[in-house]
Parts: structure tokens; C-alpha cells; sequence
């Protein structure tokens, strides 16, 4: 191969140097930090600057920020917090809702309790992946418990109205979480703005370390331990810490906080410029994610290609060394056309075409000008190998 493009950052990213830097400055603290002497100490105070650099880059409070593995940790806590109101009579209130295109970590988690007599609803969306106001209105009652939509979806780009959410279900008296997993270092995210009670996010979306996360509560939401023993998160969350990992978000989260605006532009330069040169070269190919910069990550470009499997151009596209997804990479391994873009009322055909692109930091307008060189001829031959045209 020519050379190496990765454009499939919304799956994970490569660790910023600066990250890697200050791992490996952190190595000699490999205490306990739950021990009292001073190495423990000083792995203690390390976590708890990681800890401010997460609150300052949410807007919220030190104490609001706990320390989990990631974004399915984290959402699977806060399904797990509502569960145990439920059973244990704390609240009269029965109802969970979730959007139609969570990730699977709150998807699958929601079908698990709905399996068990557990009262779940859901949210529609419309063709371009956005949640229905309208229906949230219908479905958010009075017995509705929490609700949750993700800031920004991994498939489509899509920047969920949340914050619109978040109103409708404060008026019914319901608590708030939004997955902000893909949004974190790509769009502003403010726990206040946003009007939500939780919120979840994983360091290797934003040039972090894989295996370490963050979970927001505000002060005054119920909580609940998912992981019992010892007494690390003020009893949220036991388990020795990732010392190293930790410090490594929290300098993702500094990195992100100082740069993400100048980010969002270079990278809504990049998918604009591929954008245009897919639709300039090839034929037949309907764009899945909205042509909005307010509305949609500024690096994710999700692509059907007519009459193509796509993942014949992705393996085909892979042999030139160029990495992209198809469908959502969290369902890799899977023929299954994206659940995602079905629930927007897309053909299974084409469906089943859909490419995504995800730019991030690292990428460059060369890498761009690869793909439109290696694309066109890759449609082209499967299209004429295709039996669906």
C-alpha cells in the first residue's frame, strides 16, 4: 500500500502525543492512591487533577466527576442506579426512556430490563437520525423515571437536541442523561447548558487511553454503586486505581478544553472537502449525515454508495490502506445493516452501501485527496461484480 489513512476516529482514536508524554512521566507513581503514605499520595493528588481537568472541560463541579473504565461502565451505572430505585420502592414512578439510535450500551442494556417486567419506551427518530420532539412530548409522562439521548450519534453525526429533551423531561419531573461519548472534544459539552443529570464519556474517543472514563452526577441526582468493595469514588465505584490511565484523560480532557473549537473547524474542513470530491467523482450516492455545521460532528461523513456492499468497499478500501466502517464499528463482525440507520427509515439496500468516514486530529487534506484517488475505481468495480443493479 501507498500509504496508511485512518478515518475511523469515531471508533477510537490514536493517543496525542502529549498524552503519551505525560504516561510516561507518571510511571513512577504506582502506589495505592488509597494508601496514607506519601507515594499514595501523590498517585491520590495526580487522580484528583485528573479529576478537575474533566469537571472544567463539562462545566461541572470536581465532585461531580467519578472515574469509570468508559462510556458502557458509565452507562450501564446509571440505567443500574433507576433499576435499583425501582426495586426498591423508592420511587413511584415505572418508566425509562431511551432514543432509537443509543449506543449499544444503553440499547442492550435497556432490552436486558425490559426483558425482566422493567417498563422501557422509546424514542423515534427521523430521516436524518434526529430525536422527534414531538413524540419525546408524547412519550415523556408522568411516569417516566429518566431519560436518555446521546449528545451525538457515532453513526450519523448527528447532534441530538438534548438540551430541548432535558426541558420537556424536567417538566414531568424526570432525571436526564445524555451519552456524550462521540461529542466530547469535537463540540462544546456543558453539563448545565445541556440541563442534564448524568453524563457519560470514554478517554479513547478524545485521544486518550483506552479502558478509563468518567461519569458525571450532579450533586442533588440519586445515586448507586455498580461495582461494590471498596470504598474508591466515595463508595461509587470500588476498585484499585488506574493511576496512569486517569492522568491520561484528565490531560485528553485539558487538550480537548484548550483546542476542541480550532478542532471542529479543521475537521468540518476535511469532510466538507471529501463531501464535495465523492460527489463530484461518483455517481449514485445518497449522504447520510446532514450538511450542517451546527447539526452534525464536524468530522463524521456517512455515505451510502448505490448498488455496493459496503463491506466489499471496505475491504477493498482496507487493501490500499485506508481504514474506515461500516455500519457501527461497536457491531463489527456483524452482516447486519446498521440498526441506526434503519430506525431513520432508510432501505435496507441501502442501508447495507453505508460507509462512515470519521476524521480527527491527526488527519490531513492529502489523506482527503487519497481516498478521492483510491474510491471512484473501488466503487466502479464492485458495482460491476454487483448483482443489486
Amino acid at each position: 500500500m501507498e500509504r496508511f489513512v485512518y478515518l475511523d476516529n469515531n471508533a477510537t482514536t490514536e493517543m496525542d502525543r502529549r498524552v503519551v508524554d505525560i504516561l510516561h512521566e507518571t510511571e513512577g507513581l504506582y502506589a495505592n492512591a488509597s494508601s496514607m503514605h506519601q507515594a499514595g499520595q501523590n498517585a491520590s493528588s495526580a487522580i484528583e487533577w485528573a479529576r478537575e481537568k474533566v469537571a472544567s472541560l463539562l462545566g461541572a463541579k470536581k465532585n461531580e466527576i467519578y472515574f469509570t473504565s468508559g462510556s458502557t461502565e458509565g452507562n450501564n451505572t446509571v440505567f443500574n442506579i433507576f433499576r435499583d430505585l425501582i426495586d426498591e420502592r423508592k420511587t413511584e414512578r415505572r418508566k425509562i426512556v431511551l432514543s432509537a439510535v443509543e449506543h449499544p450500551a444503553s440499547i442492550e442494556t435497556a432490552k436486558y430490563l425490559k426483558k425482566r417486567g422493567y417498563k422501557i419506551e422509546t424514542i423515534p427518530v427521523d430521516k436524518d437520525g434526529f430525536v422527534i420532539l414531538e413524540e419525546a412530548g408524547k412519550i415523556i409522562d408522568d411516569d417516566t423515571l429518566f431519560v436518555s439521548v446521546m449528545t451525538a450519534n457515532n453513526e450519523s453525526g448527528a447532534i441530538e437536541p438534548v438540551k430541548e429533551i432535558a426541558k420537556l423531561a424536567k417538566a414531568k419531573g424526570a432525571y436526564v442523561h445524555t451519552d456524550a461519548t462521540q461529542a466530547i472534544g469535537k463540540i462544546a459539552v456543558n453539563v448545565d447548558d445541556l440541563g442534564v443529570d448524568y453524563l457519560t464519556l470514554s478517554a479513547h474517543k478524545f485521544y486518550g487511553p483506552k479502558g478509563v472514563g468518567a461519569l458525571y452526577i450532579r450533586t442533588s441526582s440519586p445515586k448507586s454503586p455498580y461495582i461494590h468493595g471498596g470504598h474508591q469514588e466515595n463508595g461509587m465505584r470500588a476498585g484499585t486505581y488506574n493511576t496512569q490511565a486517569i492522568v491520561g484523560l484528565g490531560k485528553a480532557a485539558e487538550i480537548a478544553k484548550e483546542e476542541q473549537e480550532e478542532e471542529r473547524k479543521k475537521l468540518w474542513a476535511l469532510r466538507e472537502k471529501l463531501r464535495k470530491g465523492i460527489s463530484e467523482k461518483i455517481k449514485d450516492v445518497v449522504f447520510n449525515s446532514v450538511d450542517s455545521y451546527e447539526r452534525v460532528l464536524p468530522g463524521t461523513l456517512d455515505v451510502s454508495f448505490l448498488y455496493a456492499e459496503g463491506e466489499s468497499i471496505l475491504l477493498y478500501l482496507d487493501l490500499e490502506g485506508i481504514a474506515v466502517s461500516t455500519g457501527s464499528a461497536c457491531a463489527s463482525g456483524s452482516l447486519e445493516p446498521s440498526y441506526v440507520l434503519l430506525a431513520t427509515g432508510m432501505p435496507v439496500e441501502q442501508a447495507h452501501g453505508s460507509i462512515r468516514f470519521s476524521f480527527g486530529r491527526f488527519n490531513t487534506e492529502e489523506d482527503v485527496d487519497y481516498v478521492l484517488e483510491k474510491l471512484p475505481p473501488i466503487i466502479e468495480k464492485i458495482r460491476k461484480m454487483s448483482t443489486r443493479r
